[in-house]
């Protein structure tokens, strides 16, 4: 049976650089609070040209560009977004028109923190089913647009970025070997965006008091570190595999607390996990792909490299992926 491997990875990261220090003109805070808090430094903000499905293109190029193949390949086109374009059309949909995938059908998926994981495995499935079918998955986000400026809680998290992969089978590779994901909805209010106001009166929501995120961090927190611990401790004994076999980690960058436990719970050693949360902030879908064509075009990663992915995000949803590059 052959499984979906990555011919081709892309990022796209907005030139706009919102520092720490830009942020205590801002809302109250300090650059001494947010690195203590989430270790991150600077975070890349969309700027005018940059909506979501633009920085999505972007990443995309690249990636076909690096795969050797055409946007008129492309069979499906994912797009893994909580801050889409548009209610409708898909990001996805305006993708394929922006750089002409003409023959691919297009949608977007949205888990969340945790939605390239589940494009991963769901592009995996179409591949194991069809071999030959190429297919382009995209992480992109523009959070920008749904933080609330004034909570020094949320705003100092997140950033803006995209990154992409092309997928189909290939000689010689295993490709994604297995994965497991789980969801929570009960646990919605802990982690939420609500969407634009209804215009239904009987359909209104009475608790709604803005389309940006919101969050009880400290409970976030909790369930975060400990959901992606058993995922993977799960994902290992069922593939018989142990950290010290994981060429790489790379989880989703939330914040360095969060990550800095993960490791300390998970035993893997620093210099086999791929961290960038200061640099870019939390990036929710993008993070695990702009994170993996970091480490791609740094030469980081070498064929037969046993690769662990985890996430955790709104919904909840959280789950771990092992690839073998």
């Amino acid at each position: 049976m052959k499984h979906a491997s990555i011919l081709g990875t892309g990022s796209y990261l907005p030139q706009r650089r919102l520092t720490n220090s830009d942020l205590e003109k801002m809302v109250n805070t300090s650059d001494e609070w947010i690195t203590t808090r989430t270790g991150i430094h600077t975070r890349r903000i969309a700027g005018r040209g940059e909506e979501n499905y633009r920085i999505a293109a972007g990443a995309a190029r690249k990636a076909l560009d690096m795969a050797g193949l055409k946007a008129e390949e492309i069979d499906l086109l994912v797009v893994a977004t909580m801050t889409a374009h548009m209610m409708m059309p898909s990001s996805a949909c305006f993708v394929q028109a922006e750089i002409g995938a003409d023959n691919a059908h297009a949608y977007d998926i949205n888990a969340a923190c945790t939605g390239f994981l589940y494009g991963l495995d769901l592009a995996d499935r179409y591949v194991v089913s069809r071999p030959d079918m190429k297919i382009l998955l995209i992480g992109s986000e523009t959070l920008s647009a749904r933080v609330n400026w004034q909570d020094r809680n949320t705003c100092i998290l997140f950033g803006d970025g995209a990154g992409a992969c092309v997928m189909s089978s290939r000689e010689g590779s295993r490709g994604v070997v297995d994965a497991i994901l789980r969801s929570d909805g009960r646990l919605w209010n802990l982690l939420y965006m609500h969407g634009p106001a209804s215009l239904n009166p009987d359909l209104v929501q009475n608790d709604h008091n803005g389309c940006y995120i919101q969050m009880i961090g400290r409970d976030v927190f909790k369930y975060a570190v400990k959901a992606m611990e058993e995922a993977v401790v799960e994902l290992l004994d069922r593939n018989g595999v142990t950290i010290s076999d994981i060429s790489l980690m790379i989880p989703h960058q939330a914040n360095i607390r969060i990550l800095n436990k993960l490791m300390e719970r998970l035993g893997v050693p620093r210099e086999k996990v791929y961290i960038n949360v200061d640099k870019y902030g939390n990036t929710s879908a993008a993070s695990i792909p702009i994170s993996l064509d970091e480490a791609n075009r740094e030469g980081i990663l070498r064929r037969g490299d046993l690769l662990l992915f985890c996430s955790f995000g709104g919904g909840f949803t959280w789950g771990s992926m092992l690839m073998q590059w």
